[in-house]
């Protein structure tokens, strides 16, 4: 692996709390994926947004896409495009809420290979200059995540767990769950399938692949579910280094990235 490529992937994403914690969308993980890598053009001394110009070839390079696919153009296009197409509710100090989009206009040239993107401007609070109140961790982490809930509630881990040194834990009810990790299919409101197709997977992705370990159990009320506890653990820096060993390894093996499965 190249160092820019290598360099690439252990760039910081910096998001304020409150578009982690008070935010809902829905991006498939691929589409997360995008924005981040996006995000993580972004540097603390950015003043305003740029427009932020990668190399399709060099993205691909750094999520383990097969980059001598030559339908990797077209379907990051069209991933840009729903991106674009696609809002965020978040919430407001008034109990208000709003919405704000992703990107404000991309520019792609296929003979170049490259692609510039702007982002909103409604952004900037959430993710420019950010001082306090905001969680920042390597993009490598999120790379090998299939799951699109593994990235959200890995987010929500980073945000409340930041002392690295102690054992936390936090209560979730359903609800709180559902709303947090954006969860909106009927079949997936279903306290079963929550916990096994969006919960148990995101939580196994995290544990394997992730600076964080989770252990959750499960609260009832009677013979009712009604909530989950997280006991949530940062991983000591030989176990660190094995978790990255294993990413680099599983990429390696990564040839489809763009097939919208979650």
């Amino acid at each position: 692996m190249g160092k820019d490529i290598e360099k690439a992937r252990y760039k910081s994403i910096r998001k304020a709390n409150e578009l982690i914690q008070k935010s809902r969308f829905d991006l498939t993980t691929q589409q997360q994926k995008v924005v981040l890598y996006l995000i993580s053009q972004i540097t603390p001394f950015d003043e305003d947004f740029k427009k932020y110009e990668f190399d399709i070839r060099e993205f691909c390079k750094v999520c383990g896409v097969d980059y001598d696919n030559g339908g990797n153009y077209e379907l990051i296009k069209q991933q840009i495009k729903k991106i674009a197409d696609k809002s965020v509710w978040i919430k407001l100090e008034n109990e208000e809420e709003t919405l704000l989009r992703w990107i404000e206009k991309p520019y792609i040239n296929k003979k170049s290979g490259k692609i510039k993107i702007k982002l909103d401007e409604d952004m900037k609070p959430y993710l420019l200059q950010l001082k306090k109140n905001y969680t920042q961790y390597d993009l490598i982490y999120t790379l090998h995540f299939k799951s699109k809930y593994s990235i959200r509630l890995y987010e929500v881990i980073k945000s409340i767990h930041y002392n690295e040194l102690e054992t936390f834990k936090r209560y979730y009810t359903i609800e709180e769950i559902r709303s947090l990790l954006g969860v909106e299919d009927g079949k997936l409101l279903d306290w079963k399938n929550l916990r096994a197709r969006v919960l148990q997977t995101a939580i196994t992705e995290i544990n394997n692949y992730s600076d964080k370990h989770i252990e959750p159990e499960w609260i009832k009320r009677g013979n009712k579910v009604v909530g989950v506890e997280f006991t949530i653990t940062s991983k000591n820096i030989v176990d660190r280094l094995n978790v990255l060993a294993d990413i680099d390894k599983e990429m390696k093996g990564q040839i489809s990235f763009f097939d919208d499965r979650e």
